[in-house]
């Protein structure tokens, strides 16, 4: 496995990131035990960076692969705090669940602009406060968006960006694949860590995942890229891939799947909660009183499931 610096950071990570929002309650839902196991497994094949949010619900996961480990493996996480007194329990919050005296890295969850770190000043300027404690080792924000890279860069306390980057561009707001590439770069360049997220187009191409997987490690300003793994043999995969090995052909078939789906049960109350929380624009409410989904415009990150009160939302 190779290890880059994570730009001015001090911290050095695979190349490979163990994605977890696949295996959290919002997508697969993994009992405890089997998600340790296939993170277990990554660790053991030399991933040592995890990526998480408050919002996937895992962190009793996450807690349970990493122990015993000590800080051999690095921990990233988020929140969309953006208040002082907000950003401080997001941050005990983590540090008490994961039982780590520190967090490797906090970021700032879905940035759009400087407009918005703005917004989330206080909360950022908490974050460089518990940095000074030794109670964050670094701090940054993740986005959908080329100016969020573009602001993040800007910004002198902001050491780690975690954007959006797949080869079709799916997911990027306000811009496409050369644009997201060129804001890298310029972050890189500067001295920020950066590293991508999903790079697989939030499941859509999965049906050529090798091409996807091989465009984002070609990718040279990337130090990490976060990759979802539901299984050992996923982990197996995308290990290969990224250590330069050759993948077995038996491996390749085993892994292969099919394009998830956002699926919206029966039960759905119409609420609008999942719409009002769609920052792709694709849900909305049909006239028989469901709420469904452009499939064409789903990230299938989710995050939508997160808000439903009836539980009727799922990734498949």
């Amino acid at each position: 496995m190779e290890y880059r610096q994570l730009g001015r950071t001090g911290l050095e990570v695979s190349r490979l990131c163990f994605g977890s929002l696949t295996l959290s309650p919002l997508q697969a839902g993994l009992p405890v035990r089997e998600a340790a196991r296939v993170m277990r497994h990554a660790f053991d094949c030399g991933v040592n960076f995890i990526d998480t949010a408050e919002l996937y619900q895992n962190y009793d996961q996450i807690r349970s692969a990493v122990q015993g480990l000590g800080d051999s493996v690095l921990i990233a996480t988020k929140s969309y705090a953006h208040r002082r007194d907000q950003m401080e329990k997001s941050l005990i919050r983590a540090l008490r669940s994961l039982k780590r005296d520190y967090i490797d890295v906090f970021l700032l969850h879905e940035q759009e602009s400087v407009h918005t770190l703005r917004g989330h000043r206080a909360a950022l300027e908490y974050l460089v406060e518990a940095r000074e404690k030794g109670l964050v080792r670094a701090i940054g924000i993740s986005t959908h968006h080329v100016a969020g890279v573009e602001a993040a860069t800007a910004d002198p306390d902001i050491q780690v960006i975690h954007p959006i980057i797949n080869r079709l561009g799916i997911g990027i707001r306000d811009g496409d694949t050369g644009a997201m590439l060129r804001a890298i770069r310029i972050a890189a360049q500067n001295g920020k860590g950066v590293y991508g997220m999903k790079v697989l187009g939030g499941g859509h191409l999965l049906e050529d995942s090798e091409t996807a997987l091989r465009f984002a490690i070609g990718i040279r300003d990337l130090a990490s890229v976060a990759v979802g793994m539901q299984t050992t043999l996923e982990v197996e995969y995308n290990v290969r891939l990224f250590s330069g090995q050759v993948v077995p052909d038996g491996l390749r078939q085993i892994v292969r799947r099919r394009p998830r789906r956002l699926l919206v049960e029966h039960w759905c109350l119409a609420c609008g909660e999942c719409v009002r929380r769609c920052s792709a624009g694709a849900l909305y409410i049909k006239d028989d009183g469901r709420a469904a989904a452009r499939q064409e415009l789903c990230n299938l990150c989710g995050y939508c499931a997160s808000v439903c009160p009836e539980f009727a939302i799922k990734v498949i």
